[in-house]
């Protein structure tokens, strides 16, 4: 992801394949950009109208959105960046920024699904032993403390991430210059393969295992008919598959350039399928960021009931509004002919004395 500029800067000379990707990629993030910021926002939205009512899988689908959002926000930068031929016009902070918000989004969402298998592992597995555990302060307190963890994450991409005039190319472009030190290239690209990737999945598999086996054995059971936990458990393996689908072409990519870099590939031979594979996948990846709230109105049940609870309550509002309005019409149309009837009574009265 962040050696995607690298790359671009490194395949600036015209060919056939990159002519399509300049074309399509800019657009592509603009309507994606678009498109996710008005479903996040509107996930944001319900979950911030129902803030007393979460349930702790729901704070971590709201700390899930709130990443996607921030990540959307950054894209179209890039998309201007590959329109001004790779030339970056806004400066060392926002390279340095934009490019460090996508990294934090990256570990933050996937530690967030990390989180959600345990809660439901927990849930459903261990529910007398973890009944303590799981709460919702607990479950705030997480997701803060998994921002942190991708700041902290995100630091290589800070400290190298820089502005930097190409003279090969021409332009003055944002890239991550490891230059001094290539050995922190590598050790970015392990630490994206192993802890932000093989890490959380084997978490996720052994968790989703366990509540799978848990799954059967209940229904087995004559007792067990509650589908509360079935629907909540399908939706969240539902966004853990999405993640994985989009993200994973990305990490296969940047595994064989780490293996290029190792030299048990051809570098020369694999240089512009990782080039290009590169540039699609990350692009990919972003397009998880606008289809998980899509999963959220689809698929969950809870959630769609949330909505239709915020679309009443507008609505009984905005009725007692109008009638209110509609009371004291009547009211003062009354108090006014009162008044007027009797000041009538009072002059027939003076004029018979």
């Amino acid at each position: 992801m962040d050696q995607i500029e690298i790359n671009h800067t490194t395949s600036l000379p015209v060919v056939p394949d990159w002519e399509i990707v300049h074309s399509v990629i800019p657009p592509y993030i603009f309507i994606l950009s678009l498109l996710g910021l008005l479903l996040n926002s509107f996930v944001l939205a319900v979950f911030v109208a129902n803030k007393d009512r979460l349930t702790i899988a729901e704070i971590f689908l709201s700390n899930l959105a709130l990443a996607d959002l921030i990540l959307l926000c950054g894209l179209p930068f890039w998309a201007m960046y590959i329109l001004n031929d790779f030339n970056w016009p806004y400066g060392d902070v926002l390279c340095k920024l934009v490019n460090s918000l996508i990294i934090i989004n990256f570990y933050t969402s996937i530690y967030t699904l990390v989180m959600i298998s345990i809660d439901r592992y927990l849930a459903l597995v261990k529910t007398m032993k973890a009944r303590g555990l799981r709460r919702t302060l607990y479950a705030k307190v997480t997701c803060f403390s998994l921002w942190i963890l991708g700041l902290l994450l995100s630091t290589p991409t800070m400290v190298h991430r820089k502005v930097k005039f190409l003279e090969e190319y021409g332009t003055t472009s944002c890239i991550l210059d490891y230059t001094h030190d290539s050995s922190w290239k590598m050790a970015h690209q392990i630490l994206l393969n192993l802890v932000g990737f093989v890490l959380p999945v084997l978490v996720i598999v052994f968790s989703s295992g366990n509540i799978i086996k848990a799954l059967a054995e209940r229904r087995e059971s004559v007792a067990f008919n509650d589908t509360h936990d079935t629907k909540a458990t399908a939706l969240v393996y539902a966004v853990t598959l999405l993640f994985l689908l989009c993200w994973g072409p990305f990490q296969v990519f940047t595994f064989l350039d780490t293996l290029c870099d190792l030299q048990a590939l051809d570098e020369t031979l694999w240089s512009h399928t990782l080039n290009i594979g590169h540039d699609i996948s990350v692009y990919l990846a972003f397009f998880n960021s606008t289809l998980n709230p899509l999963l959220y109105v689809l698929s969950g049940q809870h959630f769609r009931r949330k909505v239709i609870a915020i679309y009443r309550r507008t609505r009984y509002h905005r009725r007692g509004s109008d009638m209110t309005t509609y009371q004291r019409s009547v009211a003062s149309t009354y108090i006014n002919r009162t008044e007027q009837i009797k000041t009538l009574v009072i002059l027939n009265a003076n004029v018979q004395m």
